[in-house]
């Protein structure tokens, strides 16, 4: 077991301390022995954060990455470890940001580097572009786990009545349509109210392009595809990744507005979500807790309303948005103990 334990988690330790290095240096080259301690501290805070807000969306990865080839886990691994931490905790809020102000891309980043408060002003005025989007990305992979006609086992009571509702064609994306609609014209501001119904259409409509490319390549199971499918549920994991993100990046300016300090902070918490994913996968966490895929999709479905709420300017703090989510995963790994306990006493 330890040495499973070295092997997935061993990058996801040796990166981290990699970032802790360097936030102590950078706190020690911008304000002394004190500023690289305090810097170090903040680090940690925010890996632990991002991990507690992204737990689910681990359990939801190793849904997904169990059906990839080992080459595509481990690309997940190292080129998304890339991409989660320069491109989505970075790059992916400037470009929000300078889509929603106006200002140039070049212009928003050296904002970040050189006056945070203003970023995260900024950044905090984005809010609503932010949450349209990633709520209703994350809503709709909620509605497509539970609404499901091949979906036969149930963890909840509302399960059962939603996979009923598969019957209906595109049922999912008239509830998120509605969901983002009721929001917008009852809690966002007239003059915001267009910003959240493009940036909520995006989502849906990002969704659905991956979604179906995904479909595409499954529906012919064979070698030449097998590239082009890994790629697919590639580009899946990291705009599901994103939409988790973006929460916390939002959240991580409360702690510091340090972009330097708040990129090695996540970078951590991104690190070792990947790594939890792989470890689900190789052990076969999801066969032996059965429920626990459902209780991730719960997770998410609470953060997904909670995004989608806080299109009105109201925040919801990210200790309430990683309990709840927290609360559903420890939920659903105990009715998974309590179940095979009935069954085994059963056989």
């Amino acid at each position: 077991m330890n040495s499973t334990i070295r092997n997935e988690f061993g990058f996801a330790a040796g990166l981290s301390v990699i970032a802790i290095i360097l936030a102590a240096w950078y706190g020690f080259v911008t304000g002394g022995w004190e500023r690289a301690l305090n810097d170090m501290l903040l680090v940690l805070v925010l890996g632990v954060m991002e991990l507690s807000l992204s737990f689910d969306n681990a359990v939801v990865n190793a849904s997904v990455l169990k059906n990839m080839s080992a080459l595509w886990q481990r690309r997940f691994l190292i080129w998304g470890i890339l991409i989660a931490v320069v491109g989505m905790r970075l790059i992916f809020p400037i470009a929000i940001v300078a889509l929603s102000s106006g200002l140039g891309f070049i212009e928003v980043g050296t904002l970040a580097l050189n006056n945070p408060e203003e970023y995260a002003l900024r950044l905090e005025e984005s809010t609503v572009t932010i949450s349209a989007f990633g709520g209703v990305f994350l809503l709709m992979v909620a509605l497509n786990y539970f609404i499901d006609t091949e979906k036969d086992e149930h963890w909840l009571l509302p399960e059962s009545r939603l996979a009923g509702l598969a019957r209906l064609e595109a049922v999912q994306i008239i509830i998120a349509l509605v969901a983002l609609l009721s929001i917008v014209f009852t809690l966002v501001p007239v003059e915001q109210r267009l910003t959240a119904m493009v940036a909520g259409v995006i989502g849906l409509l990002i969704y659905m392009g991956v979604n179906a490319l995904g479909s595409l390549f499954n529906a012919d199971n064979v070698a030449q595809k097998a590239g082009a499918a890994g790629f697919a549920a590639f580009m899946y994991l990291e705009v599901l990744d994103a939409s988790f993100s973006l929460d916390g990046v939002i959240g991580a300016f409360a702690i510091t507005k340090e972009i330097v300090i708040i990129s090695a902070g996540l970078a951590i918490g991104a690190v070792f979500v990947r790594s939890m994913t792989l470890f689900l996968v190789h052990q076969g966490t999801l066969a032996q807790y059965r429920f626990l895929e459902h209780g991730a999709h719960y997770g998410i479905l609470a953060l997904s309303l909670i995004m989608l709420y806080s299109m009105s300017g109201r925040h919801v703090p990210e200790l309430v948005t990683g309990l709840i989510g927290v609360a559903f995963i420890v939920a659903s790994v105990l009715s998974s103990m309590a179940a095979n306990r009935r069954e085994g006493t059963a056989g």
